[in-house]
């Protein structure tokens, strides 16, 4: 089942670092299958509130996922980016096409 790591980032800082983890991070996905899906794009804000950018890639599945967070490569340039910006990560399975929204009552 595919799964995504999204970030909700918010008081980024551009700068240096930011640049340095930009140009490094697609390389420490490649191992893992990983790809981004959302990424720079700016929100149409239909309800609510909305600060801050929306990074979302996706893995061929939650192991994948978190073997490249917890990755030595990736935690290596992760100070980079939390110097820098502030807002949750989190890791999370996906559902499949045939996925209803009452199957979570089950």
């Amino acid at each position: 089942m595919t799964a995504y790591a999204i970030a909700h980032l918010h008081d980024v800082e551009p700068g240096d670092d930011i640049v340095e983890y930009l140009n490094c991070i697609d390389a420490t996905l490649a191992p893992f299958d990983g790809h981004f899906i959302v990424h720079g794009a700016r929100p149409e804000i239909l309800e609510g509130e909305w600060h801050g950018d929306l990074i979302a890639i996706a893995f061929p599945d939650l192991a994948a996922a978190r073997a490249w967070y917890r990755s030595e490569v990736y935690q290596h340039i992760l100070p980079l980016r939390t110097r820098h910006a502030r807002g949750p990560v989190i890791l999370i399975d996906g559902v499949d096409e045939r996925h209803k929204a009452t199957d979570i009552l089950k």
